[in-house]
């Protein structure tokens, strides 16, 4: 099953090369989307099926990124049905669109499931590369500027990661191996030095992908110029992928006894990135970016997850799997906003409520979830941070932490209320009338399917799903 969900990607691309149509591009995502889902179905009922080697492998560790991607792609997938019959481009350009959505997914569903290092690092180059045309894909001024800083930046970052492998092979001796079982059993005879500089590098240069301050510039622009479907895609999927790479390589240093360095830069980490969004997100004019602070956010939140250990990985995984859900909700819903208005401009949105009563519910919703009001996810993992923090005695951190993520709500609640109440504006009210019937059923209803996960589990945690986040947070 594995090696269909990495090859079948590349075989519809060659079938969507030859037949440039456009019907064809959303039946062969929504085939690819489904058997993806599938795939990491059969990890809990049929595991014979499952290709597990020394490359390639779904285990306690990825299961549950694998099956965020997984979930998160489908949503995607049916919210694509709609989205491209409003998209007035050729069929070839379509169908390079289709093409470079089916490799992003394929890229990163390498990275999600390669067993050594040195592969996921070339999976992570290839979610640049195929991620970079979509965002470029409008061709607007903006998207080409945002497309250009996000390849200059990332490939940067993919550089230094690169570097701190060649370090890892040097900390590691006469190993001679990536695999990360390898670096797992044998990190206790690594050179802390060269572990710890390798680290560094690697964090840093991975953090370009995930999005942690202060390697981040590229992502506010990237997020906010790329069609809707893949913003949600970039926020909701990309960050993780590069997340579960630098904590496969935390791990080995937890396993060295190199943690505590390891930890420090993590939090510093973790804490500039909300730091970043609260001073940013409080003067931001545009609501797609409004979303990608957000994203940067919940990515530093993850690093003080990691950073803290104990019940906070719990937390962490907690928060991962709500963090994708809502943001993929949210960015969908904002693909809705952008059809009505045909701005990004939070101030030429307004009287949202009276135009459009669901996509309204389901902006306020997304919201509600992401800023952790009960009962969303977040406010679980939100709320065994903070335990976590205290359990420790970091009154200062704690205290901090909870100042960031109040301006942080502040300045989201202010934006989200100016656009559903603000009285209208004729002309652009009458704009969004128009377009009102752009916004098809395939456009809400996988926010509402993701929304309502979020806020069941946040209620209720299944048991099965319990034993999965256990075994991750044990791996």
């Amino acid at each position: 099953m594995i090696s269909v969900v990495l090859l079948l990607p590349i075989v519809f691309c060659v079938i969507l090369f030859f037949a440039k149509n456009k019907i064809l591009n959303n039946i062969l995502i929504n085939i690819y989307a489904m058997l993806h889902l599938y795939c990491g179905i059969c990890y809990f009922t049929k595991s014979q099926y499952l290709m597990n080697n020394q490359y390639f492998g779904l285990n306690s560790s990825n299961i549950i990124f694998y099956l965020i991607l997984s979930v998160v792609f489908l949503a995607v997938a049916i919210y694509n049905n709609g989205y491209s019959k409003n998209l007035n481009f050729s069929d070839k350009k379509i169908m390079h669109y289709a093409t470079m959505l089916l490799i992003f997914v394929l890229s990163m569903t390498g990275g999600i499931l390669s067993n050594n290092l040195g592969l996921a690092w070339i999976f992570i180059e290839g979610t640049t590369l195929a991620s970079a045309y979509l965002i470029y894909f409008n061709k607007t001024k903006h998207s080409i500027e945002a497309a250009w800083k996000y390849v200059f930046i990332c490939s940067i970052g993919i550089a230094l990661a690169f570097v701190g492998i060649i370090l890892l092979t040097v900390a590691e001796g006469n190993l001679n191996s990536l695999n990360y079982t390898d670096l797992l059993n044998n990190a206790q005879s690594f050179n802390h030095f060269w572990l710890n500089v390798s680290f560094v590098f690697i964090l840093f240069g991975l953090g370009t992908k995930m999005g942690l301050a202060p390697v981040h510039f590229w992502l506010p622009d990237a997020h906010s110029e790329a069609p809707s479907p893949v913003s949600a895609l970039l926020s909701a999927t990309l960050l993780n992928c590069a997340f579960l790479v630098i904590l496969n390589v935390y791990k080995v240093m937890l396993a060295a006894n190199c943690y505590t360095y390891a930890r420090i830069v993590l939090l510093f980490m973790g804490f500039l990135s909300l730091f970043i969004t609260a001073v940013f997100l409080y003067h931001t004019t545009n609501y797609k970016r409004m979303l990608a602070y957000s994203s940067i956010e919940n990515m530093g939140i993850l690093a003080i997850c990691a950073a803290l250990g104990g019940i906070a990985y719990y937390a962490l995984i907690i928060h991962l799997i709500g963090h994708s859900l809502i943001k993929a909700s949210y960015f969908l819903t904002s693909g809705n906003i952008l059809e009505l208005f045909e701005t990004k401009k939070i101030k030429s949105v307004c009287a949202l409520s009276e135009i459009d009563r669901k996509t309204t519910c389901l902006w306020v919703a997304s919201f509600l979830g992401i800023c952790a009001f009960p009962p969303s996810m977040l406010f679980i993992s939100e709320f065994l941070t903070v335990k976590a923090m205290l359990i420790q005695k970091h009154y200062i951190l704690c205290a901090l932490f909870l100042f960031l993520l109040t301006i942080i709500l502040y300045a989201m609640a202010k934006v989200v209320i100016k656009m559903v109440f603000k009285e209208r504006n004729e002309e652009r009210f009458e704009i969004a009338k128009k377009n009102l019937s752009k916004v098809t059923v395939s456009m809400y209803v996988p926010q509402v399917v993701l929304l309502t996960l979020v806020f069941i589990l946040g209620i209720y945690l299944p048991e099965f799903l319990d034993t999965i986040i256990r075994n991750t947070v044990a791996g």
